[in-house]
Formats: structure tokens, sequence, C-alpha cells
């Protein structure tokens, strides 16, 4: 679900009215009927004091990938090495810098990490700073036939305050980047060319193209398990766009599907999900 889409000016900075647009998707999720905990996963353009405030208003925890500045980078490199625990990934992570599938991967944390100290009080926050680090294949250092001098590692800091144990929390934490196949869905639909060169125009659009979005989804997810994954252009060819023949007889619409159609089961669940009574919703 899509809880809050905006239009930003091109020049306008990655992280601007990050925070309001983090207030309203958790109020759209709550207001959504979204029960249990909730955790804002986010990359490092979401990583300021504003955001972190909002989830807390909200009642929310937080996961954000945090860049290797200064301050982290000073943590990072204090850790011992018998912090760090070995973890081997069941799928490949792609590498976020080289996109290069990795397997293996070592994880460890800062308990009691303070971001934003040069801040005021009032904006400083303390919690968890979770690192995942990887061997840099691509710059290795090596001296003559000797083969690698010591290891050179790429780290990937996040700061959160999710209750979940370390190598939980780091795992969930990878798996924000699911927001990147709606991204890609987007731009292979409605968002491939927007309509307009006016900024409200497009801004229209968007949100038009959110509400038919998540329509979509409700309805995948109504028709089969198969269809609540299906991309948004898989569930245009199976239930939107079908080849049907509607006739009129004794004032009644009839709708002809074709004959031996492979989603006739998935469209007539969704058909009988969306048109069932008020009474047999509340009592199936």
């Amino acid at each position: 679900m899509i809880a809050a889409v905006r239009m930003r000016r091109g020049k306008a900075a990655d992280s601007g009215g990050a925070a309001k647009l983090v207030s309203e998707a958790l109020a759209t999720a709550q207001e959504a009927g979204c029960t249990g905990m909730r955790i804002l996963r986010a990359d490092s353009q979401f990583y300021n004091a504003g955001v972190i405030a909002a989830c807390r208003r909200a009642g929310a925890r937080f996961s954000i990938t945090c860049g290797m500045n200064p301050s982290v980078k000073r943590a990072v490199l204090a850790i011992p090495d018998e912090a760090w625990q070995q973890i081997t990934c069941p799928t490949a992570v792609p590498d976020p810098d080289t996109g290069e599938p990795t397997f293996d991967a070592q994880v460890a944390e800062i308990p009691a990490y303070t971001a934003f100290a040069n801040r005021k009080k009032s904006c400083q926050v303390t919690a968890w700073l979770i690192v995942r680090r990887v061997r840099d294949l691509a710059k290795p250092a090596t001296i003559g036939e000797q083969g690698e001098l010591f290891p050179v590692w790429r780290y990937h800091p996040f700061f959160t305050d999710s209750p979940a144990p370390v190598l939980q929390a780091e795992r969930e934490h990878r798996h924000h980047a699911v927001v990147e196949q709606v991204i890609s869905d987007s731009k292979a639909s409605a968002l491939a060319h927007l309509p307009s060169a006016h900024f409200h125009a497009n801004a229209a659009w968007l949100s038009l193209w959110a509400m038919a979005y998540n329509l979509l989804r409700a309805a995948g997810t109504l028709a089969s398990a198969f269809h609540a994954k299906a991309t948004t252009a898989t569930l245009r060819a199976h239930l939107v766009r079908v080849p049907g023949r509607i006739a009129r007889s004794a004032r009644r619409l009839t709708v002809h599907l074709p004959q031996r159609w492979p989603w006739q089961e998935p469209w007539t669940q969704l058909f009988a999900a969306v048109h069932a009574s008020p009474e047999a919703a509340l009592h199936p």
C-alpha cells in the first residue's frame, strides 16, 4: 500500500519535507487500520532529527540508513574485531555501491549511539547503531604474490530503536529495498511519462496513480495468492482488460467471458468479493 506520495521540484533537496511526509504516511497507515508496531524503514536521505521526531510523535519506531559521516565513522572504526558476528545470507544481497551480489557479511552493534550530537539537546537521539560490513574485493590490499595483506571492508550502518534482536533488525532493515519494486512498477506504467509541463498537473497525476496502484493491489489480493504478488501490468492484463462481451436482456446486463480462460477462477473470486452484500461480508 502507498500511504503518501508527493511531487517535488527538481531543485528541492532530497530531505526537504521528509518529516511532514513521514507524519502523513504514519497517520494514513493508522487510519487504514494498521495495528501492531509500525517501523519506518528509510534510506540515508531520511536520516535527520525531524524524521525521527515525527516517528516518535506518531508512536512509531525507526530504522534509517545513515551515511559514513565523521561521527558515525569514528564509532564504526572503534568497534573491536571480536564484536563482529559472521552471517550468511540465504539469498544474495546486492552491494549498494557496486551492485555485486554478496552472500557473506559481518554484523556488529553499538547499543547507545547518540545521533545529532552537535545539535541542541532536544534534537539528540540515543539508540542502536547497527553496522553490516562486507569485503571490498574491488580494492584488495595486496603485496606482491602473497595475496591479500589485510581485508578491506565496505560498511553499511543504520540507526534504529527497533526492539528486535540485532540480526533480526539487520535482516528486516534490508527489506526496505522492496520499495524499489514499487518504483520500477510505476515507471513501467503511469509514471513512465508525466502528462504535462505543469507542476500541479503532474502532482495530481501522481496522486491518481497512487490511488490506482492501491486499488489494483487490493484487487490482486482478493483474486488469488499469485495475483497478490504480481506486478500491476500483470493485474491489468489478467483482471482489468478482460476480453468480455456485455449483453442486455430483460433490463439486465450479462457479461460473457471467454471460454477456457486461464484466469477465470481468480476473476470470479474477485467479482464475488467486490459484489458481496454487506451482510455476507460481515458474516462469511
